[in-house]
């Protein structure tokens, strides 16, 4: 298992789109993936709509979590994503 947290600098937080670009990469692992925010409340990372429940603000830190063979390669791929996003 690896994990990682990150903090999500984008002005509007994770909403649809980057929440949309997100879960589309995380399919993309054979790894579980999930996301944590700050209290603790944990989600599957393939969901947009679970995502979307955590309520991602700008300075918010959340951290990614993978279980799987390539779970390295997906939590860094993950966070890059979003310490990165941009409208």
């Amino acid at each position: 298992m690896a994990s990682k947290s990150v903090l999500v600098t984008n002005e509007t937080g994770l909403h649809t789109r980057p929440g949309n670009e997100f879960a589309t990469l995380a399919k993309t692992f054979d790894s579980k993936i999930e996301i944590e925010n700050e209290s603790g409340k944990r989600v599957k990372g393939t969901s947009l709509l679970k995502l979307l429940s955590l309520g991602i603000k700008k300075g918010t830190t959340v951290t990614v979590h993978a279980d799987g063979s390539d779970a390295d390669v997906a939590v860094e791929k993950l966070t890059e994503l979003l310490a990165n996003l941009r409208d």
